[in-house]
């Protein structure tokens, strides 16, 4: 519930923003601008949802800055946490919050929280196959097919398409389910959030990234996952979420009024000592990313960018 809450705060602030349904950069956000003396390495290890957003920042930072190497890793949410820790990472990105047992193994290492630099928001889409002719479903109908608990309140477990009000060739086609697999912050925000904190189904077929569950419901006509709206492709096409009798789509408007309930913010964490200033590399991508070339990146790569009321919040929370 701290999570949930701490989203709709998120989603508050950008409504404030004026993020509207067209994604476009708010003309406020300051540009870019180099400095000198910039070089050396940067590691990320952590979310897949983050991994094309991390390689596109990369790419423009280096564009910048030629002589600095970049290695980017997206294994899953969970993994930034041990890298920041071990010190073989310098961003973590992750597509949910540090769990406070995560926090807390960072502070007993270094004595101090790791900060938490929120860089875009991304809606998590219900993929359905683009030959599939349904488009919206409820919270309790996405849980009743996902989990194994229906702790979102559906009556029933939920097996065929039939129940779902398809009819025809369609009514007694059961469903083929695409999960992330556990050490991915989506799979924990889908469970927290359309799950109700319950548990999946053992059927779910588990994947490694977004793009191979994407994948999968392109290649089953009864397929059915989850995964950021940046990994869209020709062949799903995104359900609406029935939300009191309207159905929105997973999109800017929709994530910023609170009426799309599976939207979340995005996080980079970074080791800075509060007795210290960022090192010089850190900094600049830093401040690329909340810059208005950095969130045309996140535009580009199908994610809503940050207004400057909130761009300026975190750039005053990390001394940028």
């Amino acid at each position: 519930m701290r999570k949930i809450l701490a989203t709709i705060m998120l989603f508050g602030m950008l409504a404030a923003g004026n993020v509207s349904a067209q994604v476009s950069v708010d003309p406020a956000l300051p540009e870019y601008t180099p400095v000198s003396g910039i070089s050396g390495n940067l590691s990320s290890m952590g979310s897949d949802t983050l991994n094309n957003l991390m390689t596109l920042w990369a790419e423009a930072f280096q564009g910048y800055y030629p002589n600095v190497n970049i290695q980017i890793q997206g294994a899953g949410s969970s993994t930034a946490p041990p890298a920041l820790i071990e010190a073989t990472a310098n961003f973590g990105p992750m597509s949910r919050e540090m769990r406070a047992t995560e926090i807390e193994q960072f502070e007993q290492r270094f004595g101090y929280q790791p900060v938490k630099v929120t860089t875009a928001v991304d809606t998590i889409a219900v993929y359905l196959n683009k030959d599939n002719p349904l488009d919206c479903l409820s919270i309790p109908q996405i849980d009743a097919i996902f989990s194994a608990t229906r702790r979102c309140g559906h009556g029933e477990d939920i097996t065929r398409w039939g129940q779902v009000g398809q009819t025809g060739a369609w009514a007694n086609r059961d469903f083929t389910i695409y999960s992330r697999n556990a050490v991915s912050g989506t799979y924990g925000f889908f469970k927290d959030v359309a799950l109700c904190g319950g548990d999946y189904k053992p059927t779910i077929n588990e994947q490694p990234g977004s793009a191979s569950v994407v994948q999968g419901v392109t290649e089953s006509i009864n397929g059915i996952g989850y995964s950021g709206i940046g990994y869209i492709t020709s062949g799903v096409k995104a359900a609406s979420i029935n939300m009191g009798g309207t159905c929105y789509e997973p999109n800017a408007e929709n994530a910023a009024s609170g009426n799309y309930p599976l939207a979340r913010g995005l996080f980079l964490y970074v080791n800075k000592n509060p007795t210290e200033p960022l090192a010089p590399v850190e900094r600049e991508f830093l401040r690329l990313v909340l810059s208005k070339q950095g969130q045309e990146v996140v535009v580009r790569d199908g994610y809503i960018p940050l207004p400057e009321t909130v761009a300026a919040q975190v750039r005053a929370q990390i001394g940028l």
